[in-house]
């Protein structure tokens, strides 16, 4: 079966910092492009950070200097270090693999390219 899992997510105060991972099960990661989109109540779900399958990197603006994507190959896994979080990251945390993607930028971390495999998502809460 052929799966995603994400993990990580949690309460933290605001200034704090998380680490989601996304861990893949009945296929390698090595040559999927890698997506963490979020969305928050009421609002539509966004692309948070992106790596393509050749490691090109896209961070959305608003986390842009406040979080990092990395793959780790040995643990067929891709993290999301957040710091500096913020109330406004408050959301549930997807990760999404596709295929066959090289290219990265806003177009191919949005709603506008489909994702081959979601996650479950995982909550984040970001509050005092």
């Amino acid at each position: 079966q052929l799966q995603l899992v994400e993990s990580g997510g949690g309460l933290v105060q605001p200034g704090g910092s998380l680490r989601l991972s996304c861990a893949a099960s009945g296929f390698t990661l090595d040559y999927y492009a890698i997506g963490w989109f979020r969305q928050a109540p009421g609002k539509e779900r966004e692309g948070v950070s992106c790596i393509s399958s050749d490691n090109r990197i896209y961070y959305a603006d608003s986390v842009k200097g406040r979080f990092t994507i990395s793959r780790d190959y040995a643990k067929n896994t891709v993290y999301l270090q957040m710091n500096s979080l913020k109330p406004e990251d408050t959301a549930v945390y997807y990760c999404a693999a596709h295929s066959s993607l090289t290219a990265s930028g806003y177009y191919y971390c949005s709603a506008y390219v489909e994702y081959d495999y979601w996650g479950q998502g995982t909550q984040v809460t970001v509050s005092s």
